[in-house]
């Protein structure tokens, strides 16, 4: 029997989906995919993530606004997403963070509604998905200011260094690892998916993007995990069921609202 894999953050609401979202969803099953996060990313891609958390059994929304569409936002935006995470299939808040990648919007401005979501998470009991790109030291900062070690959450799309990992690490974080395992320049991330417990990471894609080799630079979508699975046995030397069952465990554990799904039917796929 074959434990089910869980997709700890997609974007299934994005256009790149527009013209066959129902199609590839409906293959998730049958392809071993039990479980899948959409992340929010703006007002209308949480809206739509929450609406499609309610078209598919298997599929849960996390609700937030990435760190770039941050600018306009407003206490009333904040209001919303505290009723959208009272909805049973809302499982988390995110993807939130910072992103100096660009310039706008002002770091200040990120930052402070990040700290908003990061109470809205502790408000509302739920996880968080952080996303932080080129701000490594005030993601942390700003983290530890806020107490974010007595929440629950995982780093999305870990690009940081092992010594980064390590805070993360003692504040019980979890390490979200994707297509990027696969890219022949992810040195320091192949050493910090070595140094980091297997009992420590969740198994993500962020299609459509991201996708692993062989299909870099394509469309990305959940059914590429095994690779990625397949990617971190390769680095900790273990055997890629083990990495699929620890990696969804963690997942349950961390996402607790998905749990009842996953359990159906043992966990397991015949």
């Amino acid at each position: 029997m074959l434990t089910p894999i869980f997709e700890s953050h997609a974007h299934y609401d994005d256009e790149a989906f527009e013209k066959d979202r129902e199609t590839l969803l409906s293959t998730m099953n049958e392809n071993r995919i039990g479980t899948i996060i959409n992340a929010g990313a703006s007002i209308p891609s949480t809206q739509k993530g929450v609406d499609l958390a309610h078209q598919y059994p298997f599929l849960y929304a996390a609700v937030g606004i990435h760190p770039s569409e941050t600018k306009e936002l407003t206490d009333r935006d904040m209001e919303w997403l505290k009723q959208l995470a009272a909805d049973p299939k809302v499982a988390a808040i995110g993807e939130i963070g910072l992103d100096y990648h660009w310039n706008e919007p002002a770091p200040n401005i990120q930052q402070h509604w990040f700290c908003r979501q990061l109470a809205l998470a502790r408000e509302t009991k739920l996880p968080v998905i952080i996303h932080s790109r080129e701000a490594a030291k005030d993601t942390l900062e700003l983290m530890h200011t806020e107490h974010a070690e007595t929440l629950t959450g995982v780093i999305h799309c870990y690009s940081y260094s092992k010594e980064t990992a390590r805070d993360y690490l003692n504040m019980g974080y979890y390490f979200g690892i994707g297509g990027v395992i696969t890219f022949s320049n992810a040195k320091k991330l192949k050493e910090v998916v070595q140094y980091i417990p297997l009992e420590q990471i969740l198994l993500e894609t962020d299609s459509p993007y991201l996708a692993p080799v062989p299909y870099r630079g394509q469309r990305n979508c959940s059914l590429y995990l095994p690779i990625i699975a397949q990617a971190i046995a390769d680095l900790k030397k273990i055997d890629v069921e083990e990495v699929i069952t620890v990696t969804t465990r963690n997942a349950q554990q961390l996402f607790t609202k998905c749990k009842a799904d996953m359990c159906r039917n043992g966990g397991t796929l015949g």
